[in-house]
């Protein structure tokens, strides 16, 4: 957190102390103008003051736990410690418990963006693999030289939205391709969008007269059974264009409910976005917004660097990033984020 909005929200907690304190003197309590002005104040700075004390309490917990890292025997412990108390950091976001779609395509770059987008994603799986969290493919497009044209995953677990949501935006390649025999430099891109999984299919209201439904063989990967059937299920929400499909499953029918659930999720992302571009023009910056367009991250592999471009964050780890150790990259994300609702509340105060 920054200094000054540290500095800020420490003058809100003293001024709560003295208000704590005033309105327990029979003076005040005997001017009912006064009492009634104090009583304002204090409802107004009271969750503000709350929640930076949790704050700085989780804060001071990482940082006990950081150094417990150090202790072979206490490593273990600390990193349980460290992950509940980065849980609760971020705790701010009704969405944060919710399963995801994790949707990755190759942008500009032709075969070496699809290429990057096929790394990308096997890095997102690595994370989730670290985490625990359980994976299922919905569609998947590969690439003319390999990687992945287009891919939908769903990722369920512990806070999957809560860690992922701020990888939604474009993300930038530099590196050398394999096909370059000069030895170029070569930039292309992939975009990437978190979608929270609605909770039912009927959260968003879906008439099944707009919807077309269309029933394919599904190709590639999913065996050989699933080719023999038209199990693959394609459907398009005519009034906004919006289109889904679902390959994964032997059975046409749970392809269909599972292609629902994707659209819902899709439909409900629509209404979120323009709130939230709403909300974003009145912000400093766009940690979370969601914005597809927004260029997020750089990674460039000659360097082993990768810079996320939203707070300035620079780490030349681009080799475990790549990896699936994305903590190191999201953290400080969360963290930014923390301070920055924590000071919009400051003002609003």
């Amino acid at each position: 957190m920054k200094s000054s909005i540290r500095h800020k929200l420490e003058q809100v907690s003293d001024r709560f102390q003295e208000i704590t304190a005033l309105l327990s003197e029979p003076s005040v309590q005997s001017d009912q103008n006064q009492f009634r002005s104090l009583s304002r104040e204090y409802s107004q700075i009271e969750p503000l003051v709350d929640t930076y004390r949790r704050f700085t309490e989780t804060e001071a917990e990482i940082d006990g736990a950081r150094q417990m890292l150090d202790d072979p025997e206490m490593a273990e412990l600390a990193q349980e410690e460290l992950d509940n108390a980065s849980a609760r950091l971020a705790d701010l976001d009704p969405n944060d418990e919710r399963n995801i779609f994790l949707e990755i395509r190759a942008g500009t770059g032709g075969a070496e963006a699809a290429l990057f987008a096929g790394a990308l994603l096997r890095a997102y799986l690595r994370y989730a693999e670290t985490r625990g969290w359980q994976v299922e493919t919905i569609s998947e497009s590969e690439g003319d030289q390999g990687g992945c044209k287009e891919a939908v995953v769903r990722i369920t677990g512990n806070g999957v939205y809560s860690r992922l949501k701020f990888e939604s935006g474009t993300h930038r390649v530099q590196r050398v391709p394999e096909t370059e025999s000069q030895g170029r430099i070569h930039t292309s891109a992939c975009t990437v969008a978190i979608l929270p999984e609605a909770d039912e299919i009927d959260a968003v209201d879906i008439n099944p007269a707009d919807l077309r439904i269309d029933t394919y063989r599904a190709s590639g990967a999913g065996g050989q059974h699933v080719n023999k059937t038209d199990s693959a299920v394609r459907i398009t929400h005519l009034p906004t264009g919006i289109v889904v499909e679902c390959q994964d499953e032997r059975s046409q029918h749970k392809n269909k409910a599972r292609a629902l659930s994707l659209l819902s999720s899709r439909m409900l992302d629509q209404v979120q976005q323009a709130h939230q571009s709403e909300v974003a023009a009145d912000r400093k910056l766009q940690v979370g917004s969601g914005d597809r367009s927004e260029r997020i991250r750089t990674y460039n592999f000659p360097q082993n660097r990768i810079t996320d471009h939203r707070i300035n964050l620079t780490l030349y780890k681009l080799d475990e990033v790549m990896n699936g150790a994305f903590d190191q990259v999201i953290d400080p994300l969360i963290q930014e984020q923390q301070a920055e609702l924590l000071a919009s509340m400051a003002e609003s105060a």
